[in-house]
Parts: structure tokens; C-alpha cells; sequence
């Protein structure tokens, strides 16, 4: 991967008013998809407000790529359900790293995105300078299904070696 550009954490932090696949509840996972890359989150039992708190990370070659997420409800017998989808653009959350941020106060707001017709947003999502790093909060609205959202952090780890921002 020569033009890997560095990596990006995405953290899991949990789900929202998910929809409901077995009879009461859901056992519901998220996959992450970017280019070929594809990882998934523990499955989290019976619950529709799950919270995952886990980190995944992609190696980021192509900036233009969405980071596709995929929500499914974990069945023993039977093909997993899918309980929504959603993506999002990383492109606003790269621009901000390239700035010279040192000597900010943490906290400061670098970027604000509105929710529109073209993105998953469920309310405005920040990208703030916090402890020294860049870091995303979204919240995204899940597409194709009845209701729920997921909420996410983007972190941006810098590779020694890669082609960088």
C-alpha cells in the first residue's frame, strides 16, 4: 500500500432506537466497509440501544472513498437481518488535519457539517481540536430501515512512513 495516507480509528460508540428483528429486541453488529477493507463489531445481545465503544481502524488510501456501515442483527439459524445502513464522507475530517492546529485551545470547533439530503446525518456533526488531535463526532441516521442511528468518533493515526496528508 504505497499510497496509504495513514489510517483512521472509527470508533463504535453505540446504537439508538435500532429497529427491532427478533420478536422483541435485536442482536445487532455494525460492519464497516471502505474499498475492499471490511470489519465488524462484537455482536452486542438483546438490546436496541447497544453500546459498543469499539475501535476500528481503516488504512485510508483513496480520501474520496464513504465509509460505508452496514447494521445487522445477529440470527443463530439464520441468514443475519439487516437492520439499516448509512455512509459518510471523510473528506471535511482530512481537510481539518491538514491545518495547523497547534496552539488552538482544546475544544475549539475547526468544522461544522449540516445534516442534508445528500449525507446520513442525524444533527450537525463536528470536527474539534481535543487533546492535541483532530477528532469527528457524528451521529448518522440509518437508511432503508423503519428507525435508527448510530453514533461514531473519527481519530486519525499518522503512519511513520506513509505518503501523509
Amino acid at each position: 500500500m504505497e499510497n496509504l495516507l495513514g489510517l483512521l480509528r472509527v470508533r463504535v460508540k453505540r446504537g439508538i432506537n435500532l429497529a427491532v428483528r427478533d420478536v422483541r429486541s435485536s442482536d445487532p453488529y455494525v460492519v464497516v466497509k471502505m474499498a475492499k477493507q471490511k470489519l465488524k463489531t462484537r455482536v452486542v445481545k438483546k438490546d436496541v440501544n447497544p453500546e459498543w465503544n469499539e475501535d476500528l481502524t481503516l488504512s485510508v488510501a483513496d480520501p474520496n472513498l464513504p465509509v460505508m456501515l452496514t447494521v445487522y442483527d445477529h440470527d443463530i439459524f439464520s441468514k443475519d437481518d439487516k437492520m439499516g445502513d448509512a455512509e459518510f464522507d471523510i473528506r471535511p475530517f482530512l481537510e481539518a488535519l491538514k491545518m495547523n492546529l497547534s496552539g488552538l485551545p482544546g475544544g475549539t470547533i475547526i468544522t461544522r457539517i449540516q445534516p442534508c439530503r445528500s449525507n446520513c446525518l442525524s444533527e450537525e456533526s463536528n470536527v474539534v481540536w481535543q487533546d492535541g488531535q483532530v477528532v469527528q463526532d457524528m451521529c448518522l441516521r440509518l437508511r432503508n430501515v423503519e428507525c435508527g442511528e448510530i453514533e461514531l468518533q473519527l481519530q486519525w493515526i499518522n503512519l511513520p512512513g506513509s505518503r501523509g496528508l
